[in-house]
């Protein structure tokens, strides 16, 4: 493949449209596209759901040769962590940003397997969804900082009938876990609509957001955030570009939704 674009889409497994919409757009870009599925246990943290995530492995491979995958890359625990290995990929900063403030670890363990990854594979494009935007900004970092030659893709968020952002942990959801994961997406259509009407202070913009979000019953917050999407710091003002995100426990079940203002 020397001299062609190699499209790369790593995943955790657990196919849904989400996934199968950055293949499709790897596809169309590149001359060969390859996935990954591998559930990463370093970033889990103990108490998370690593040993409960869905792992549907026949049903995925079937999905990716219906969308046309030249290659799929679905290494072992054993092979990705050798026995002994130590070393880890550590984004200082904005790795302990949004979810790796809640997460402790978390970012260290995405950014060391894609790291693997990436060497594994040698993409010229690797593509990650926008609904994991905060993972992207860290990824960028990495990229950046260890000379990476890739460029990564975000794609936009997909979503369901009802608007909730698709992810695999969905499935965990009840019926009534499900009407109240909804408020999530609602709660952005707010603050967009406020954004459009002139409202750009964030602490106006989080105040309406967090009381959409507490008026809902079954919905415990880890974070309401306006941020610069590549540091991840906090910004007074939501000017284009600017992310807007959330991440809130439904249930048990942490979901995480955002939107870029426009």
């Amino acid at each position: 493949m020397r001299g062609s674009l190699l499209g790369f889409v790593p995943t955790m497994g657990a196919l849904h449209e989400g996934h199968l919409s950055l293949v499709r757009r790897a596809r169309s870009e590149c001359d060969a596209v390859v996935a990954s599925i591998f559930v990463n246990p370093l970033q889990f943290a103990p108490g998370e759901d690593f040993a409960k995530y869905p792992r549907t492995f026949e049903a995925d491979c079937r999905s990716l040769q219906m969308e046309g995958v030249d290659v799929l890359f679905a290494p072992d625990v054993a092979e990705m962590y050798p026995n002994g290995s130590v070393t880890t990929v550590t984004v200082s900063e904005i790795g302990d940003r949004l979810d790796g403030s809640s997460r402790p670890g978390h970012f260290t363990g995405v950014a060391t397997v894609v790291a693997k990854l990436f060497h594994a594979v040698a993409p010229t494009r690797a593509y990650f969804g926008q609904k994991d935007a905060a993972q992207l900004a860290v990824l960028q970092q990495m990229v950046r900082d260890l000379n990476f030659d890739v460029e990564l893709v975000g794609c936009v968020i997909v979503r369901d009938w009802d608007g909730l952002a698709l992810s695999s942990r969905n499935k965990y959801l009840s019926g009534i876990e499900r009407r109240h994961a909804r408020v999530l997406h609602r709660t952005l259509l707010q603050l967009q609509g406020m954004i459009a009407e002139g409202e750009r202070q964030s602490t106006a913009l989080v105040r309406g957001g967090m009381e959409t979000l507490k008026a809902e019953a079954g919905i415990r917050v880890d974070y309401f955030a306006i941020v610069d999407a590549n540091t991840l710091l906090p910004v007074t003002s939501a000017e284009t570009g600017t992310l807007v995100a959330v991440a809130a426990y439904v249930g048990s079940t942490r979901l995480i939704d955002n939107f870029l203002v426009a």
